[in-house]
Order: C-alpha cells, then sequence, then structure tokens
C-alpha cells in the first residue's frame, strides 16, 4: 500500500490532472472529495454536490477508485470557528491557510495515512526539496499561480507525506493536457473566494452568524462623516460600500479606510488611494511557523502580507513569546491585522504567522 496516493480531488482541473499524472507514473491512485461544509438549508452557493458528481466523472475516466469523506465538523471546530472569533474581533481572517494546514493536510492526511497509503497529493501549484532529511516548501514554478502564501503554516510532516504533481508546470499546460486525455473538467472555470460563502454578498453571509454593531465613521481629525454597519464588515484599504462618497468638501478624492478603534467602534477614512496613513513600515506577528527551522533570532529575507503581492524585502527579528517583528525596506500599504505575513528565502517559503498589530511609527 505504499505506492498508494490519496489525491485530494476538489472537481477542478488541477487536482484531476494531479491524479492523471500520478497514475501515469506508476502510483496506485485513490481519489478523494472532501466535503468540508454543509449546504443545507442555505443557497448552495458551494455547489458541494456538482464538484463531487465531476470528481466522480473524472475518477471514471481515469478508472481509479473515488470516495468522499465528510470533515464537516472538524471544518467547523478547527476554521469556521477562528474565522468568526477573528471577525468577531474586528480583524480580516484567512481562512484558506488555515483549511490547508487543518483539514487537507491534517483531517484528510491523517485519514489517508490510515489507510495504508504512502502520501497524499493535491493539486497546489508548489514544489518540495529534500536536503539532508530536512524538507523545504518551494513556489510553484507558475509564478502566476504559486500557491505557496496558502501552505505556510505546514509542518515538516506534513510536506514529507504530501506530493504536488503539478508544481513543476504551468497552467496552460495543465489545462492542455486534460484537453488531450478529454477529462470533463478540461474548461472548468478556477474556483475564488471562501467556498462557504460563495456567490452570496460577505456581509448578507457574516450578518447571519454575528450580530453587527453599527457606529461612526471618523477622519483621522475627529470629524463624523457618516456611520458603518459594523467594523466587521471592513478592511483596511477598502473604497467600496462605505455610503460617503457623495460627502462634499475634502479633496474630492475617494475615500478609503484606514484605521479601525475596536475600543470606541469607530471606523477612520481617509481620502486618496495613495494616502499616507495607509501606508507602514513594520508588522507584529504571532503564531509563527517556519517549516524547515527558523533561519535565527534575526535574518533578512522577503515577505508578502498578501496572496499576489510581489515579495518585499524584509528584515524579521524575534521579539519573545513567540512573536517576530517584520520591518521593510518600503512602506506597505494596507497591512491588515489577522491576514498572513509569508516569508521567503528565493523561492523557499520559510513559513509566516498571523498578523497581530501594525506598526506604523
Amino acid at each position: 500500500m505504499r505506492n498508494q496516493v490519496v489525491v485530494g480531488m476538489s472537481g477542478g482541473v488541477d487536482s484531476a490532472v494531479a491524479a492523471y499524472l500520478l497514475k501515469e507514473q506508476g502510483y496506485d491512485v485513490v481519489g478523494v472529495f472532501m466535503n468540508n461544509w454543509d449546504e443545507s438549508g442555505g443557497d448552495g452557493p458551494c455547489s458541494a454536490e456538482e464538484d463531487f458528481e465531476d470528481v466522480r466523472g473524472v475518477c471514471k475516466q481515469l478508472g481509479i477508485p473515488y470516495y468522499s469523506v465528510n470533515f464537516q465538523q472538524e471544518y467547523l471546530d478547527r476554521v469556521f470557528s477562528y474565522f468568526l472569533d477573528e471577525y468577531r474581533a474586528g480583524r480580516t481572517p484567512n481562512p484558506d491557510v488555515l483549511c490547508n494546514s487543518e483539514i487537507k493536510f491534517a483531517a484528510f492526511l491523517d485519514f489517508a495515512l490510515s489507510t495504508g497509503a504512502g502520501a497524499i497529493a493535491t493539486g497546489h501549484y508548489v514544489r518540495k526539496e529534500e536536503r539532508g532529511g530536512v524538507h523545504f516548501l518551494k513556489k510553484g514554478l507558475d509564478g502566476n499561480k504559486d500557491q505557496s502564501y496558502f501552505l505556510c503554516m505546514l509542518s515538516q510532516e506534513q510536506i514529507k507525506n504530501a506530493v504536488f504533481p503539478i508544481g513543476e508546470m504551468l497552467k496552460p499546460d495543465v489545462r492542455r493536457i486534460a484537453e488531450q486525455q478529454k477529462l470533463t473538467v478540461a474548461t472548468k472555470k478556477d474556483s475564488t473566494g471562501i467556498c462557504f460563502i460563495g456567490e452570496r454578498r460577505f456581509k448578507q453571509f457574516l450578518s447571519e452568524y454575528l450580530p453587527a454593531n453599527p457606529g461612526d465613521i471618523r477622519t483621522l481629525d475627529g470629524k463624523t462623516v457618516g456611520r458603518h454597519d459594523g467594523l466587521m464588515y471592513y478592511t483596511l484599504g477598502q473604497r467600496r460600500g462605505l455610503g460617503i462618497g457623495g460627502l462634499g468638501g475634502g479633496s474630492g478624492e475617494r475615500w478609503f479606510v484606514v484605521r479601525k478603534d475596536l475600543e470606541n467602534n469607530i471606523l477612520y477614512v481617509s481620502q486618496g488611494a495613495d494616502s499616507e496613513q495607509l501606508y507602514s513600515r513594520a508588522l507584529r506577528m504571532k503564531d509563527v511557523n517556519f517549516i524547515s527551522g527558523a533561519p535565527g533570532e534575526t535574518f533578512a529575507c522577503t515577505a508578502k502580507v498578501r496572496y499576489r503581492q510581489p515579495d518585499q524585502q524584509a528584515h524579521v527579528k524575534v521579539q519573545g513569546g513567540g512573536e517576530y517583528i517584520v520591518e521593510f525596506a518600503q512602506k506597505q500599504r494596507a497591512v491588515t491585522e489577522g491576514q498572513y505575513c509569508v516569508l521567503y528565502d528565493g523561492d523557499i517559503c520559510l513559513g509566516g504567522g498571523v498578523i497581530e498589530e501594525v506598526l506604523y511609527e
């Protein structure tokens, strides 16, 4: 059974091609669809049933067995509860990072290994490398699709037991293989956004779980310019949905969210996309994970504070208590508490942590 690889199949083209490539390489491949969210009673935006039908169709084409495994309770306990707690605290979490470390490479990995499989595989655009018994996570070869940001919280054991068949490939080549093999998902669009929200409006979804607490919208000099619906609905740098676009006076430029005062329930705004108040020089991060070991108590690297952001030159130093300070060579725009800061050494993902505090001075 050590030649068996269990592929986490989402119903998309990437995981389908990953399963195909592994079978071509001679592995005993099993497809597993992870059912992480209960759609009953909702408006069905996540289409898990349709995705599983796509998994079923691909697996039949490839001639491999397939299963659906229910991780709904694990997802509620390990991911969604954290998601709500963070929004309740006025922060902006990234559940996709937690879903990878707690579900896809934890609950799913445990399930796969319990069946006697030798490894799991996913359709992530990342690579891995082993040096002297140490496993390194590397960016995917396709810079436009690299997903190492979302895997920054993985451990040595998780990476050791995972394979990434399409990490060395470009997305157009993945599509081409799917078309050549006439896979039913060859032209299926990539999924975007958080699955459990789907196509519903974010504010509508969040209001179903958390009570809103309206308050004042003010400028940094203390002038009240409107009312907000609840701090949880806003993030730094946001310009849409503020309801103050027709406000007279000021520079005439668009308004942007620049601060959130949780204690006094005030949303602060400023005019202009390049408002100085949106930029910060450093951040403090907690719950820091180093995939292949910490490079030291202080070190230079590159970092990004959001997916798809170009790597930024940074200097990292330990603060104590498991927290680190990340100082950037250039000020960064709209760094957001609750998101992840991910560290790199070239194409190696060193790890990352949750942005606990944005340091402006």
